[in-house]
């Protein structure tokens, strides 16, 4: 089979020139695009030098438009308007989206669902396979346990992060209100300060800190009578997420169109 071709949107960030270093050395996928925003510095750059790899004559550019007549697809960890923009094109190409973006709303996300009918999307709070394996701890821990367990997640991330809490931590926060059966958007505490009143029953608390170069840590707690149950993930290396997202990409290559997600790409799904 013909190595997949791909763009990496974002391909100037921290996270788009770890993309771009993890499929140089992915059998089976080949970099044919890098995406960047309009009024980049580091348009026309190559994305091989910039990623500290030999030149690869793939120049960073704001047209995804043209770069992606000859691609498969796109790996889109970028911002959510960046997201959005990138999300009608990669559907009228055919293109398989991969979506690692946080800080998506509710109105962005239905945007992206409304594509899936003819689009292949794989959207994900977290690519790695640890964590994906972690959620799916949370919700059976969460199936298992009454409300006398109160439920709390814990994130760390770097200082330069913009959104909180993470979304690895929703997707978490999410994983246990499954387990739960119940709606996580009725049932979030997200922070606390000052005279807060005692602690809702049914919650799930969100508390977030920032700080450093942290690559994400996450702790999902259970806090009952006289016992603390603590579930936690540390990542140590952002590659871990380009590699998962690599891996969902080739695994959505050729799939029919939908919207999928990690647990489907490792096969975790109920």
């Amino acid at each position: 089979m013909a190595d997949m071709r791909l763009i990496v949107a974002g391909a100037g960030g921290r996270m788009g020139r770890t993309l771009t270093r993890v499929i140089s050395e992915t059998p089976g996928a080949v970099l044919v695009g890098a995406l960047e925003a309009p009024g980049s510095e580091l348009l026309g750059k190559d994305a091989g030098v910039l990623a500290g790899l030999p030149a690869n004559d793939v120049k960073l550019s704001a047209d995804l438009w043209s770069m992606s007549a000859g691609a498969d697809g796109i790996l889109d960890f970028t911002v959510p308007a960046a997201t959005i923009a990138n999300v009608a094109i990669a559907a009228e190409r055919g293109l398989v989206h991969v979506i690692g973006t946080t800080g998506l709303s509710p109105s962005d996300d239905a945007v992206i669902r409304s594509v899936t009918n003819r689009a292949i999307v794989v959207k994900s709070g977290n690519m790695s396979l640890g964590v994906n394996l972690l959620a799916a701890l949370v919700k059976r821990v969460a199936q298992s346990l009454d409300q006398s367990f109160d439920i709390e997640i814990l994130e760390l991330h770097h200082k330069q992060k913009i959104d909180a809490p993470s979304g690895t931590a929703l997707m978490l926060g999410e994983a246990a209100a499954a387990g739960r059966k119940i709606a996580l958007e009725q049932h979030s505490a997200r922070g606390r300060d000052g005279l807060t009143g005692v602690r809702r029953a049914g919650d799930i608390g969100f508390a977030s800190l920032r700080g450093g170069t942290a690559a994400g840590d996450h702790s999902v707690i259970f806090a009952g009578p006289s016992e603390r149950i603590t579930l936690s993930h540390h990542a140590e290396d952002r590659a871990l997420f380009a590699q998962g997202a690599l891996k969902a990409a080739l695994w959505a290559h050729g799939k029919k169109p939908g919207m999928y997600s990690m647990t489907d790409v490792l096969g975790l799904s109920d």
